[in-house]
């Protein structure tokens, strides 16, 4: 049976072949607050893994508890079944802050936070485990929201499976600049060069048409204020049910 994770003391990952940033190395980070951050922001992630040879890449949603990393699907997916028996698989997540806008092809760019991780992937087989899990990814959101909401009956939680991975290499990558061109370029070519901020918000909500009357928005859900960005509601989000672990 598969345990919760606890968080691992260790301050960085180790270097090594599999998680070193060769391609811009100065922007490779290792250390598990810079990775951890940018993982905890996200909600959606892409896992890459091999069937007979050939390669997939799936997106879904995840989330993080000390150094495991968690997620879910229907239990009929090719990635799930798959990976349900333990395979080695490479999560990435990835966030787009700023398109940049230089004088030279080469040099356009875009301002990102990035992270690659690996590990080997395995199911979740205890119904107790599972099942807490299930609630945590709602948590993982909507903070106490699990509390409110009925529990899955028996086609819902045999159709879903939870799958977890212990993050065995992890490399971060970081560009956060503007516009970087070759000297010559900035007096030498007459092109406009700015850099365009990007960012996800939270828009107002739709209530439900059939809402119960007198319902109120829980107090739990305090941090999804309209125009609000979305990294900075799900980085709550998750300190709110996990704290700081």
């Amino acid at each position: 049976m598969a345990t919760i994770a606890t968080p691992n003391t260790a301050e960085a990952f180790g270097v090594s072949e599999v998680n070193k940033v060769k391609r811009v190395h100065e922007r490779g980070r290792y250390d598990k607050k810079t990775v951890y951050e940018i993982l905890d922001a996200a909600l959606v992630c892409h896992i890459s893994y091999i069937i007979d040879g050939r390669p997939f890449c799936t997106p879904t949603g995840f989330w993080r508890e000390g150094d495991h990393l968690y997620w879910h699907g229907s239990a009929a997916s090719r990635m799930i079944r798959k990976t349900k028996e333990g395979v080695p698989v490479c999560l990435t997540v990835t966030h787009l802050d700023a398109l940049v806008m230089a004088r030279s092809g080469f040099h356009h760019s875009v301002n990102y936070r990035s992270v690659m991780a690996w590990g080997n992937a395995h199911h979740i087989d205890d119904p107790e485990q599972k099942l807490k899990l299930m609630d945590r990814f709602i948590d993982r959101i909507y903070p106490e929201r699990s509390k409110l909401i009925r529990q899955p009956n028996a086609q819902e939680f045999k159709a879903t499976t939870m799958m977890g991975m212990e993050i065995e290499h992890a490399s971060g990558k970081i560009r956060d600049k503007h516009v970087s061109d070759e000297e010559e370029d900035y007096e030498g070519v007459r092109a406009w060069s700015s850099t365009y901020p990007v960012t996800q918000v939270i828009g107002a909500p739709i209530d439900c048409d059939r809402q119960i009357p007198d319902l109120k928005r829980p107090d739990a859900m305090v941090d999804f204020e309209p125009g609000a960005r979305l990294d900075h509601v799900l980085t709550k989000t998750y300190k709110r049910t996990f704290g700081d672990k």
